[in-house]
């Protein structure tokens, strides 16, 4: 049993360590986390709020479960203090990706994965005014804490040695919240998409799993809404940094700010600090 431990161990991280430029910031991979194990992620995002200038803060506590190689599911959780001064409750979501296509190769592999998400948000959508009685709107519309719905999609991603492309397409379907209807002039549809790429720099030769990691990556993430309200669209660009330690927990830093866009929305920047833990070989 411990020689098993063992070489669970060194595949574990081998793999960790061979993918690393996969585990992207603001997206997700078409790969999966290994079967039988067990992730945590504690993600803050820092906004700057357009209205009146000050900091607005999300809190995302999630956890994530390998089902087996082709299935993970995520449950996550939503605290801000972005609609008033306090942190308070705003809800919680379910994710799950289902891989099922996998060609791989020698240091490379492409993978397709499709995914769904839906969400139950107890926030207001958009108040009449804020505290400093200016009115403002937001139809940039969002599962993460802005709004109720369900989600779905597909993502591709490539694996070149270092370097790891993915794109993604998916199309969101927003409803009522829990105390709080849709205004109207608010678009209830929206069509997601993304490009990114991650360089694992760190190690330069893979020795052990005790190496630190370290990934760069750059992400484009866009959005349309398709309804005849509040049509508006953006592409925003997300650089980030990302460090990887003993293969099982990973810290990443990302910063995203809009390139182009004509869409109403709370923030046009946004900082991100996650910390996560995996733990495998739960199941026996």
């Amino acid at each position: 049993m411990r020689k098993f431990l063992m070489m669970a161990v060194a595949f574990f991280a081998f793999s960790q360590i061979t993918t690393a430029q996969e585990l992207y910031v603001n997206t997700e991979p078409a790969s999966n986390m290994p079967a039988n194990s067990l992730g945590i992620r504690l993600t803050n995002k820092f906004f700057k709020m357009e209205h009146d200038g000050t900091t607005g803060m999300r809190f995302e506590p999630e956890v994530m479960w390998g089902v087996n190689k082709r299935l993970m599911v995520h449950a996550i959780g939503y605290a801000a203090n972005m609609m008033q001064s306090s942190i308070r409750m705003e809800g919680g979501s379910v994710y799950a990706k289902y891989r099922f296509l996998s060609l791989d190769q020698q240091h490379a592999h492409f993978r397709m994965a499709a995914y769904v998400k839906g969400s139950v948000i107890d926030n207001p959508y958009v108040p009449s005014t804020h505290a400093t009685k200016k009115p403002y709107a937001n139809t940039d519309l969002d599962l993460e804490g802005a709004a109720s719905g369900v989600s779905g999609g597909v993502i591709a991603t490539q694996l070149l040695h270092k370097l790891a492309l993915s794109t993604t397409l998916g199309y969101s379907r927003y409803m009522n919240n829990i105390k709080d209807n849709i205004p109207e002039g608010f678009p209830k549809n929206s069509v997601n998409y993304s490009l990114s790429a991650g360089y694992l720099v760190l190690p330069v030769r893979y020795k052990n799993f005790n190496q630190t990691n370290l990934n760069l990556y750059v992400e484009l993430l866009g959005k349309t809404n398709t309804d005849a309200a509040g049509r508006g669209s953006y592409l925003d660009i997300a650089p980030a940094v990302q460090f990887i330690f003993n293969s099982t927990t990973r810290l990443d830093l990302s910063y995203r700010t809009q390139l182009t866009g004509d869409m109403a929305r709370n923030s046009f920047n946004s900082f991100m600090v996650r910390i996560e833990h995996n733990i495998f070989n739960i199941k026996k």
